[in-house]
């Protein structure tokens, strides 16, 4: 299996700059996994295609405002640092540019000396290791200094950083957002819970490797970045009273598909659990827990459009992904929704 086998076509303009003011007005694509079949709707018609016993599985993981650009100390070069995993209080596994000007020792000025970071080892892929020095709380301090880690694909300054956030975001941890997910108001929420729906919340910290592409042509070749996960007990029992009834689990983006494949035994169930997941769903995987996937648009020869081909098979998601195209949908973070039934 190929990697260019998951290239497609797409034209920037089709690319997805802001937001919508109505999170639920997203345009829709239905299709359905063993006909290949599409239909077109708007987002909060989703009801529509949920039925009681089913089981809505969320990630509630929440984007912290992880990119902060400071000066290095010394010589006032401009440094950007995002803050990709946190090792210890105040040791973070970080990606900084220019990497080349931030050996072990240099340090950085934030906020003009609110907060200053120190590289205490490079690491893997030439990621540093940073510790933090400031006065206060490394949250309150992250809050007035950082800047929401928008994807490199996304040129527009965002004006309301909470839209790069689910309504429903709570467990702070994540480098991206889980995009799937900011289709969905409160009010749509409460309307599937009163039709009869359960939803469950599962955590996943999505790191930036969602976003990195994939380099060799061998797609079995390739290595996953690892993520954070966790399935309490609440979530595990909604999950799998839908499994073992009449109901299907739904999950809302690959992240909480992730989540629920990485934490699921060999007889299809839950366990509370907690981890990292490093788990590569492409053609060829057979799933153990989830039924239908609400998705967006994902980038060509992506891990993403790799695990939605595995649920609904590439020649399905090729050609819906061609149709979407063709109809204009908006593509990627901001951009429209699938819903893979």
């Amino acid at each position: 299996m190929k990697t260019s086998d998951f290239y497609y076509n797409l034209p920037e303009e089709l690319i997805a700059q802001d937001p919508l003011e109505d999170r639920s007005s997203s345009r829709l694509l239905i299709l359905d996994k063993e006909t290949g079949k599409t239909e077109h709707h708007i987002f909060k018609e989703i009801i529509n295609y949920l039925n009681p016993g089913d089981c809505l599985v969320i990630n509630d993981t929440k984007v912290i405002p992880a990119r902060l650009i400071g000066e290095k100390i010394g010589t006032g070069a401009k440094i950007e640092v995002l803050l990709l995993k946190r090792k210890e209080k105040d040791v973070w596994e970080t990606l900084v540019k220019p990497g080349k000007k931030m050996k072990v020792g240099a340090q950085v000025s934030f906020g003009n000396g609110l907060l200053i970071g120190e590289v205490i080892e490079v690491v893997e892929e030439g990621n540093r290791l940073i510790k933090f020095h400031y006065e206060g709380i490394f949250e309150e301090v992250l809050d007035q200094l950082g800047e929401m880690p928008l994807p490199p694909y996304i040129t527009h300054q965002l004006q309301d950083r909470n839209r790069y956030n689910t309504v429903y975001a709570k467990n702070e941890g994540s480098a991206a957002a889980p995009t799937a997910g900011l289709h969905f108001t409160s009010e749509l929420l409460d309307a599937i819970q009163e039709k009869g729906v359960d939803i469950a919340r599962v955590t996943l910290h999505v790191g930036l490797g969602t976003f990195r592409p994939v380099k060799v042509e061998d797609v079995t070749e390739h290595h996953m970045h690892s993520e954070f996960y966790q399935v309490d007990e609440e979530a595990a029992e909604k999950i799998n009273r839908a499994k073992d009834g009449a109901g299907r689990v739904i999950c809302v983006g690959t992240t909480s598909c992730r989540t629920i494949e990485s934490a699921a035994d060999e007889t299809g169930h839950l366990k509370p659990c907690s981890g990292w997941t490093e788990i590569f769903i492409y053609p060829g995987y057979k799933f153990k827990m989830l039924d239908c996937l609400i998705t967006n648009f994902h980038l060509p020869e992506s891990t993403l459009i790799m695990l939605v081909s595995a649920l609904a098979g590439k020649e399905h998601v090729m050609a819906a992904y061609e149709e979407a195209v063709k109809e204009r949908y908006r593509f990627f973070s901001f951009g429209d929704a699938m819903f893979i039934k």
